[in-house]
């Protein structure tokens, strides 16, 4: 369990973390009380049922209503939760599939639908956020984004990712782009390899990155990818000011949350050619211009590296390593859902909600 805090209360929440089971233990508790936390990530492993996970969520908040409760529930192979009435939504590529063989309206009806059905069942059973829309290309090379991808065309894609944070958006839900500023092109999986795309700047804004400039004012928060860009910087774009902070923040004018993406991946265990710690990361990562980063997968078993990192981000604040931002906890609390969700079995009586699952493809 983390040590009594070494530092004062922050004003700034930065860690989110996992819980190994599908209820809170105590340690869990303790972990999430702790003030440098801001919220979790919800697995496969932490579900049983819609009850348990509604329990579970509903556990978290009476612990701390402001902690975020995020899942990885894209559709498709990324989706958390398949069972008792959750519907099974398609790969996004399933929807570029729409855009060309059906039409482009039909896919953005398809669109809104997935990600309202996506949204509403998972705040109906007290989840905040899910990490969607994937905004990467799909080049046919990548086996880690595929199908996750709504296709190759950059407006193809940021008019679908569009019409899909429409469809959350209705359901009072934020959006997460991923992976900034595109992960398409290599071929490398970034948790278990460090990729690393060597196309010039212009190439990469010209295509992979072209939506988020276009989206800038619609998307809520931004995950970057763990690979590399040589051509303009040493560091993966997580860890880089120069992606985060001149690119995304002041070129593409994007005002939203950044969250790191897993700090356990091999893509972010080494900086500068050296394998540094989870705190060492996290610290790296928040100096870039990261607003929240995850750590993910390490509470199984004793769980020694999630206190590992709040101990150490901890130590680290009350010897001036980093310091708290009020603007990155503004965006933090940004991203909780402002409306009270639709309980499960009135969702399924909701005409809105029925009209949905009817243009699903």
């Amino acid at each position: 369990m983390p040590t009594a805090f070494a530092a004062p209360p922050a004003c700034h929440a930065p860690l989110i973390i996992d819980i190994a089971g599908t209820a809170l233990t105590d340690i869990d508790r303790q972990r999430l009380a702790h003030p440098l936390v801001g919220g979790m990530i919800l697995f496969g492993r932490n579900w049983h049922d819609r009850a348990q996970l509604t329990a579970l969520c509903a556990q978290i908040k009476a612990l701390r209503p402001d902690l975020l409760i995020c899942v990885d529930h894209e559709g498709g192979r990324v989706q958390r939760f398949r069972t008792d009435g959750f519907t099974h939504l398609p790969a996004m590529g399933v929807l570029g599939q729409l855009w060309t063989q059906a039409s482009p309206e039909r896919a953005r009806q398809a669109a809104l639908a997935c990600g309202y059905v996506l949204a509403a069942e998972l705040r109906a059973c007290g989840v905040d956020l899910s990490f969607t829309p994937v905004l990467d290309l799909d080049w046919g090379t990548s086996s880690i984004i595929g199908d996750r991808s709504f296709g190759r065309d950059p407006a193809t894609v940021t008019s679908l990712a569009q019409s899909l944070m429409h469809g959350l958006l209705q359901a009072g839900m934020a959006n997460c782009g991923k992976h900034f500023p595109g992960h398409g092109f290599v071929k490398a999986d970034s948790h278990t390899e460090v990729p690393v795309d060597n196309r010039s700047l212009k190439a990469i804004l010209a295509d992979d990155a072209a939506p988020y400039p276009w989206l800038s004012s619609t998307l809520t928060s931004v995950m970057p990818a763990h690979v590399i860009y040589p051509k303009v910087d040493s560091r993966p774009a997580g860890f880089s000011q120069r992606w985060l902070q001149d690119i995304l923040r002041r070129q593409m004018r994007f005002d939203g949350a950044i969250f790191s993406d897993d700090l356990s991946m091999e893509g972010a265990r080494r900086l500068d050619g050296q394998v540094v710690s989870y705190t060492d990361a996290a610290i790296a990562a928040l100096a870039a211009g990261c607003d929240l980063v995850l750590l993910c997968n390490q509470s199984v078993g004793n769980g020694e590296a999630v206190d590992e990192l709040i101990d150490g981000l901890d130590a680290a604040l009350a010897q001036g390593r980093w310091q708290p931002s009020v603007d990155s906890e503004s965006r933090r609390l940004a991203l909780l859902p402002e409306t009270l969700p639709q309980a499960w079995d009135e969702l399924m009586y909701q005409p809105a909600y029925l009209q949905a699952l009817d243009l699903l493809p």
